[in-house]
């Protein structure tokens, strides 16, 4: 039987929603150029808080991309999403890949459309929800409460109905083995930023030697343990780069807001690690970081297992405890090769990620 190859199969592209700019969007970004899709569906657009590569992609969204509140904050619109991804109609192609963290996994397909769910994890908000409603709005917690035991139900349904699933970590995939008792390939996700492009200084922090953490300041995202950690060390300059809110920072904690992606490649490039004890699926900032031969110090669990070698990329946190954050910290070397942490970043590039993905879409469709 003669084998097709992706770029002459019919490919739609779904994600949960496209309403910020973190890691899930960026893989996102590079499925979309693995793949060249006929469309991208989404529950929600908002065109000017999604990377602008996705302007290149013809994308279909819901109704509830009218509601500017749910573009403004998709969490509020988690009781809808559901119902929501059920009335999508059914899709009709060689292929559908689903980007999901818990909602894109559900589109439902026609004919002999094969699905493959890219799984970024399985529902934080069934799962792990302790973590993933921290600082939620208390709407949400309570219409999840409600609805927690019928969306179980309609997430493993859904789950049973990809053909194939891949994780991006190694940690993923066993949280795919336990909560749906399924088998998933690993396919680390790309790091996407390129050194060689021009940097902007954030002028609060132009002279200074100091750690970086690029997250979004949620719960989950770890912010508040290392603000604590670097309130008891004024000697060293903690940056924050993202959105969200730093309760009680102390002067040697740098907060920037959102930053664009030319100040964020001068972040990048002049800390002096990258920092986070937060518990991801599997993180693209360090790599990120590392793409730039900067050094990473990280919380010794998830997906920082899987994406840092340890000694030549960065080190890692036991623990997420200020005392344990300021002994890591305080020991942290001065000096790095510089040049090996490039090679490892080299390890995740743009190319190996499409060719893997290219290639499970390929033996998918010629399977079925």
């Amino acid at each position: 039987m003669k084998v097709k190859i992706v770029r002459h199969l019919d490919v739609v592209l779904a994600h949960d929603y496209l309403t910020q700019r973190g890691g899930a969007e960026r893989v996102t970004v590079e499925l979309a150029r693995a793949l060249n899709p006929r469309y991208l569906i989404t529950a929600i657009y908002s065109p000017e808080d999604a990377f602008p590569e996705m302007n290149r992609i013809s994308i279909r969204s819901t109704a509830l991309s009218r509601v500017k509140l749910f573009r403004r904050d998709s969490r509020l619109a988690l009781p809808l999403l559901a119902s929501t991804w059920n009335f999508i109609r059914p899709v009709r192609a060689d292929a559908v890949v689903c980007s999901s963290s818990g909602w894109a996994h559900a589109l439902r397909t026609a004919g002999a459309t094969r699905k493959i769910v890219y799984c970024h994890n399985p529902a934080r908000w069934l799962y792990q929800a302790d973590d993933y409603l921290l600082d939620r709005p208390w709407p949400v917690r309570v219409a999840l409460g409600l609805l927690r035991a019928g969306l179980l139900k309609w997430d493993r349904k859904a789950a049973a109905s990809a053909d194939v699933y891949i994780a991006n970590s190694t940690s993923v995939a066993e949280r795919i083995r336990q909560v749906y008792g399924r088998e998933a390939r690993v396919v680390f996700p790309p790091v996407s930023v390129d050194p060689t492009l021009p940097a902007e200084p954030v002028p609060t922090l132009a002279g200074k030697t100091f750690f970086l953490m690029v997250g979004r300041s949620r719960g989950y995202k770890g912010a508040q343990p290392l603000v604590e950690a670097f309130r008891g060390m004024p000697e060293h300059v903690l940056a924050v780069a993202g959105g969200g809110k730093i309760l009680d920072a102390p002067a040697n904690v740098v907060a920037t807001g959102y930053v664009s992606e030319a100040k964020l490649r001068w972040l990048y490039a002049n800390a002096r690690a990258l920092i986070s004890v937060s518990r991801e699926d599997f993180g693209l900032t360090p790599i990120e970081a590392n793409a730039f031969g900067t050094p990473v110090l990280l919380l010794r669990a998830g997906g920082f297992l899987d994406s840092t070698d340890e000694g030549t990329s960065g080190l890692f946190i036991d623990d997420a405890t200020p005392e344990a954050i300021r002994s890591a910290v305080r020991a942290f070397p001065d000096t790095w090769d510089t040049d090996a942490i490039k090679r490892h970043a080299e390890k995740f590039s743009p190319h190996r990620f499409h060719e893997a993905i290219r290639r499970i879409v390929a033996e998918t469709c010629n399977a079925g």
